[in-house]
């Protein structure tokens, strides 16, 4: 089962545009939660705790619970709105899921071992095609991250996603190619001869 980060979160009775403002003035973030066939319940949440939340990797990909009035919800964050001006999130959508529910999620890559790589060693350059991938899996499967190991790559090589290990029950919304994530690009610049400079 994915690990659940819990945020406390008070209920609105009010819905609309101007509550929503009311809920801002107040210092608090409006949002909702939706799904499963149940009726929506209006929040509000501490925006420390979502700048919090936000800051860290795969908002979108973690599992929250969401406790109203003492009732928690087990949800996805689905969008978030934020302050053209500040940049201040101004509304978040969270969305109800069951056991057998199928979702669409970005999951980060993450690369490891480029201090071995020996195409880095050789003046090579990391060039990253696809920095999350799109993937289908349970909200309970959802990994936090997929890692590709650098270790054996060479200038020229490239990681394609046949070579990232996928848990269970998860795969890859693209299907129908091998396609690549990242590649051991050629330096852009050759190293100068400072001697032959000089001469």
């Amino acid at each position: 089962m994915a690990e659940t980060t819990t945020i406390p979160a008070e209920a609105r009775q009010s819905t609309g545009t101007g509550a929503a403002r009311a809920t801002r003035r107040e210092g608090r973030v409006p949002g909702i939660i939706y799904g499963k066939e149940i009726e929506p319940v209006m929040i509000s949440i501490d925006p420390q705790g979502l700048r919090q939340q936000l800051a860290k990797t795969g908002f979108f990909s973690r599992v929250f619970e969401v406790t109203v009035d003492g009732q928690p919800h087990r949800v996805l964050a689905r969008d978030v709105q934020f302050d053209p001006v500040s940049d201040r999130a101004i509304h978040v959508d969270f969305m109800r899921f069951s056991a057998d529910t199928k979702l669409n999620i970005e999951v980060e890559m993450v690369f490891e071992n480029e201090e071995e790589c020996p195409g880095i060693k050789r003046g090579g350059v990391l060039n990253v095609v696809r920095r999350t991938i799109e993937l289908i899996c349970s909200a309970d499967n959802i990994p936090q991250f997929l890692t590709a190991d650098l270790t054996d790559l060479d200038i020229g090589d490239s990681v394609h996603i046949s070579a990232v290990s996928l848990p269970d029950g998860v795969t890859p919304v693209v299907t129908d190619r091998d396609f690549t994530i990242a590649t051991i690009a050629s330096p852009t610049l050759m190293p100068v001869d400072e001697e032959g400079e000089e001469e």
